[in-house]
């Protein structure tokens, strides 16, 4: 029983963004066991209480850019409007426009990028993030970070990473910028 409403939830979530869900399904079908160990991560991911939405979704974001060529960025993207995040806050994290972000938004994307490059800088943007938020936000930005790239390389691991795309906001297409130049 617990298996049909799985099934169920994946393809409405599925059909809810247009996102292709058939590896969870796959895990569903063949390891029942692994998927609802796996289950509880979706909602770990989302979990926020003391960060505001736009920094928390920038470090989203760019986690999902750092994993992804398309599909699972633009989940997370449609996800970030679907919270609030104002589309020019989405497309200023998309392009790496440090200048059209707000204190928020950079500041969770400096974070983001800074782990995902293993920087030296992480440290000076952990002190941020901890000083803005406190040590909750630390592990709210965290979580969102880490938990999200699961979800692609899971996907690509698995054989089911087949598809790049052009990411879009609200309908308009973005040029992406994954990296500093």
């Amino acid at each position: 029983m617990r298996t049909f409403i799985a099934r169920r939830m994946l393809r409405s979530f599925g059909r809810r963004y247009g996102y292709d869900t058939s590896y969870a399904e796959m895990i569903l079908q063949e390891a029942p066991a692994a998927f609802f160990k796996f289950a509880p991560l979706i909602k770990a991911a989302e979990h926020r209480e003391v960060v505001p939405v736009d920094a928390a979704f920038a470090a989203k974001i760019t986690g999902a850019l750092a994993e992804d060529c398309g599909p699972c960025t633009q989940l997370t993207v449609d996800m970030a409007l679907e919270a609030g995040m104002s589309k020019g806050q989405i497309e200023a994290v998309l392009r790496r426009d440090l200048g059209a972000m707000s204190p928020e938004t950079a500041l969770g994307f400096h974070f983001a990028d800074a782990v995902i490059r293993r920087s030296i800088e992480d440290e000076t943007y952990r002190d941020a993030v901890r000083a803005r938020w406190g040590e909750k936000g630390v592990i709210e930005l965290s979580m969102g970070l880490q938990l999200g790239r699961m979800f692609p390389m899971l996907k690509l691991a698995l054989g089911f990473a087949k598809e790049c795309r052009r990411v879009t906001v609200a309908g308009d297409q973005v040029d992406v910028i994954k990296q500093a130049a």
